[in-house]
């Protein structure tokens, strides 16, 4: 994945979502799967930071607002974690936003709601 932005760092956290998925299945709230996401980060040694704060600007001029993402991985990687039958043009605009307004270049959208498999879709702005 050398020719994507970040192609193994990313591969390397849907991973870890998909164990989690593979392990508890679907059924439970986004706070459950966060937690069991954390675990399974630490233990696959991906760095990273649950619901840290980051800066927002507009027009180069930083916010009083700031955006809490589920998770910062790599210190690069914005990782927006869901539970829904699928995901729909809402979520992508969110992250999209998201990926924007923080600056950052790559963003992840997980969603343990769908079925028979975990839906995943990596974003770069």
């Amino acid at each position: 994945m050398a020719d994507l932005i970040l192609g193994d760092e990313v591969y390397a956290v849907v991973g870890a979502a998909m164990e989690v998925y593979y392990k508890i299945g679907t059924g439970f709230l986004e706070p459950i799967y966060q937690e069991c996401l954390e675990i399974e980060l630490k233990h696959r040694k991906i760095p990273f930071e649950p619901q840290k704060r980051l800066e927002m600007y507009y027009k180069e001029q930083l916010l009083q607002k700031t955006y809490v993402p589920d998770f910062l991985c790599y210190e690069q990687i914005l990782v927006e974690i869901k539970v829904l039958d699928r995901l729909t043009n809402i979520e992508v605009a969110q992250i999209m936003n998201y990926l924007k307004i923080t600056k950052l270049r790559v963003g992840v959208l997980i969603n343990f709601g769908s079925r028979p498999t975990l839906e995943w879709k990596r974003y770069v702005f």
